[in-house]
């Protein structure tokens, strides 16, 4: 995974380096706005960048208006934007410019590294069909068929599902379904995956295919009862 890495402040941007490098990513680093938007210009340069890691504020061009031209220029790369400012109009101004995800420092390297994964599984190009056993998720028209049968299923039903097929053979624990499924800012309780967990296992129930529970760590999807 390749993740720029945009920090005016060389210790914070040292250690964070690191830190990622240490998850198996690797990291570019520039030191203010106007690099960013000039490496950000590079066609070869976005297409191999999983997530840009941006801080707000910045010497010259600050972190917004990097967001704003990156956006203007079309460029879809996930942008996770880093600041001192926990005000929630900035927080709103930089998601309405395009950025996909807000830390506010101090923060904890766990959680960005949590984020920057996120981001870049959701950036993934998807296949337009998924199946196991007699089970099939049409992504393009987002149907559920068992064999030639639809299966309703709710937005979140649908969502949950949808990963679970993508991780089928996987163990997946709550928190890995709630960071897949939910976008920036909503809310959504590991009590609550349990529900819509044994929702969705009723509604394949005739599938060929079954949710397992793995105590401790969470489910697995799985062809066969």
């Amino acid at each position: 995974m390749h993740v720029l890495l945009v920090e005016d402040d060389a210790v914070l941007a040292d250690g964070l380096t690191r830190v990622l490098q240490g998850h198996g990513m690797a990291v570019d680093v520039v030191a203010n706005g106007s690099q960013a938007d000039q490496v950000l210009h590079g066609a070869d340069t976005i297409a191999a960048l999983a997530v840009v890691v941006l801080d707000i504020g910045l010497p010259g061009i600050d972190g917004f208006e990097v967001v704003r031209r990156l956006r203007a220029r079309g460029s879809s790369v996930p942008v996770l934007l880093l600041t001192a400012r926990d005000a929630v109009e900035d927080r709103v101004r930089g998601l309405e410019l395009g950025a996909d995800d807000y830390l506010v420092k101090p923060f904890a390297t766990a959680e960005l590294v949590a984020r920057i994964k996120a981001l870049a599984r959701r950036n993934q190009p998807k296949p337009s069909t998924l199946t196991l056993g007699r089970l099939t998720l049409d992504t393009a028209t987002r149907r559920a068929l068992i064999d030639e049968h639809a299966v309703e299923l709710s937005v979140r039903e649908w969502a949950v599902l949808e990963y679970l097929l993508q991780q089928s053979g996987r163990v997946v624990s709550k928190q890995q379904i709630i960071d897949a499924i939910l976008p920036w800012g909503d809310d959504l309780t590991t009590n609550a995956v349990e529900v819509y967990i044994s929702r969705v296992r009723l509604k394949i129930a005739d599938a060929g295919v079954s949710i397992r529970t793995i105590r401790g760590f969470g489910y697995m999807l799985e062809h066969g009862a």
